[in-house]
């Protein structure tokens, strides 16, 4: 069993055709399709259903693939770890962010990052931060960005706090009241535009209005900023933004709150990060002996 054979395998099931995953390995077609042949002889069972309309994986096929990935990024890991000891950063680096992220340009982070570490494959995940939580976990993205409320932690990873801040109201230009800063029982009648019931960018808002007594009526329920100051500018109601976020949407206006709910961003890795996230760490200059309180 060779690591080729197993790019070829997982190339396959990810493109669901044998030609697309020659084009993305860049082999012909019939060398992988030998590979992966030898390879099902050897282990002594078919890895893919193969009909003249598509190729899907059989059940021995959806058993070995999580193995085959988790070998693949092992090796990856191993020649990163190598290359590290001579100086050289390469290998993934993959990025989480909430949609919301205030305490770090990350936009600029990232193309620092590519210029001092061309070698570094990045992507970016946009999630919120329950998911990027679970995802950092479970070795899917290295580093992510959260935004949370400030008696949660997250658990089970590196993390370092990146700085706090109120939330405020952002309304349409023609919104029918005139005043700039009001308190949340004011706000009690208005129909609101928020996050999904559940997520840590909700929770913020729903306890800070349960702390003065006030159930207020979410009709809309987005999972994006964008969408959620889309929906404000048509008027439709009023949404909540950190106050640091806010300043993004001009054409928007901003009502403080007197007793606004407040948030924590927070920036988390694994706990054994590799050296493209611990180079990416160094830039943002967290520190990688913080662990998280409890």
């Amino acid at each position: 069993m060779e690591l080729q054979q197993l790019r070829y395998v997982v190339a396959v099931a990810e493109t669901s055709n044998f030609t697309r995953a020659a084009e993305r390995c860049r082999v012909v077609q019939s060398a992988l399709s030998h590979q992966i042949a030898a390879l099902e002889r050897e282990l002594g069972a078919r890895l893919f259903e193969r009909t003249s309309r598509r190729v899907r994986l059989t059940p021995a096929g959806e058993a070995f693939l999580p193995a085959a990935r988790e070998c693949l990024e092992a090796a990856d890991r191993a020649r990163a770890e190598v290359a590290a000891v001579g100086g050289e950063i390469l290998g993934r680096l993959a990025v989480g962010a909430i949609p919301t992220l205030a305490a770090v340009d990350l936009p600029v982070a990232l193309r620092d990052y590519r210029r001092r570490y061309p070698r570094v494959h990045i992507t970016l995940t946009s999630a919120g931060s329950e998911s990027l939580i679970e995802r950092v976990r479970q070795g899917g993205v290295d580093v992510a960005f959260l935004g949370l409320p400030p008696r949660m932690e997250p658990k089970g990873v590196q993390s370092r706090h990146l700085g706090g801040g109120e939330l405020v109201a952002v309304v349409a230009p023609g919104y029918h009241r005139t005043e700039t800063e009001v308190d949340l029982r004011s706000l009690a009648d208005e129909p609101f535009i928020d996050f999904r019931a559940g997520a840590a960018g909700r929770a913020q808002s729903d306890e800070a209005f349960a702390a003065v007594g006030v159930r207020r009526d979410v009709p809309f329920e987005v999972s994006s900023a964008e969408l959620m100051v889309d929906l404000v500018r048509q008027g439709l109601g009023v949404g909540m933004l950190p106050a640091a976020f806010a300043p993004r949407f001009p054409d928007l206006r901003v009502i403080r709150l007197r007793d606004a709910p407040t948030r924590v961003e927070h920036l988390i890795w694994d706990n054994r990060p590799s050296p493209a996230a611990l180079a990416f760490l160094e830039l943002i200059g967290a520190d990688r002996a913080e662990a998280p309180p409890g």
